[in-house]
């Protein structure tokens, strides 16, 4: 999952993103709404953690904006500001959730995932492709009953493969879920090498190539 964090404070910010970065997210931090404004232009985010005090900008105003501007993606508030007014203002100008701080990141990862699962149409919190299995809060991938062993980098790719499996994903899409700003630059055959280790750790049709366009999962039945 890539996240886009808009926060002001310098130690909290980075510290969420460090926290988010260890669980396996691609993350980038922005301190106001027009950075956080032009990222959005420029990067396929799955979801956002949306601070509302903002220099230059309450946040609300950029939630509402971003929404009249037709962007859907997933935004959680995170704020200190604990009104019932307030948490119905945020909710009511589009906001998908709202939190209160102080907030551990493992709570903070729990609600991305449900904001994840609800906008892809997910229900359950185990996804299943055929006989695949994948449980994006454990990290865990079954492969017709046994536990397969990959690395975060390929279980990014799986997730962000299985979050729209009919859906075929250009190499630079997949490119840019994997990596966020901060990364460094990966090497030009990096993501072919994660998808030969998904064909050799799962099957060897798990990911369907798609010439001249990109990548999807395959169709794997079950019984197969």
């Amino acid at each position: 999952m890539r996240v886009l964090i808009v926060e002001d404070d310098v130690l909290l910010g980075p510290a969420l993103a460090t926290g988010l970065r260890q669980l396996g997210h691609a993350i980038d931090w922005f301190g106001n709404g027009a950075d956080a404004d032009g990222a959005l232009l420029a990067a396929p985010y799955d979801a956002m953690v949306l601070d509302l005090g903002l220099p230059g900008g309450d946040g609300l105003v950029w939630l509402r904006r971003w929404r009249d501007r037709g962007v859907k993606l997933p935004v959680l508030v995170l704020t200190a500001r604990d009104g019932v007014d307030q948490r119905i203002a945020g909710l009511d100008s589009g906001a998908d959730d709202y939190l209160l701080k102080p907030i551990t990141i493992d709570e903070l990862a729990a609600r991305l995932r449900a904001l994840l699962r609800r906008s892809s149409g997910r229900a359950q919190s185990t996804w299943r492709h055929g006989e695949l299995e994948y449980e994006p809060a454990s990290k865990l991938v079954r492969w017709r009953g046994q536990d397969v062993n990959l690395t975060a980098r390929e279980l990014a790719l799986l997730e962000a493969l299985m979050l729209d499996p009919q859906r075929v994903m250009s190499k630079a899409l997949l490119r840019e879920k994997l990596y966020d700003w901060d990364d460094a630059e990966p090497e030009g055959n990096a993501l072919e090498v994660h998808i030969h280790h998904l064909r050799r750790k799962i099957d060897a049709g798990i990911v369907r190539t798609v010439r001249g366009v990109g990548y999807s999962l395959g169709a794997i039945e079950t019984g197969q």
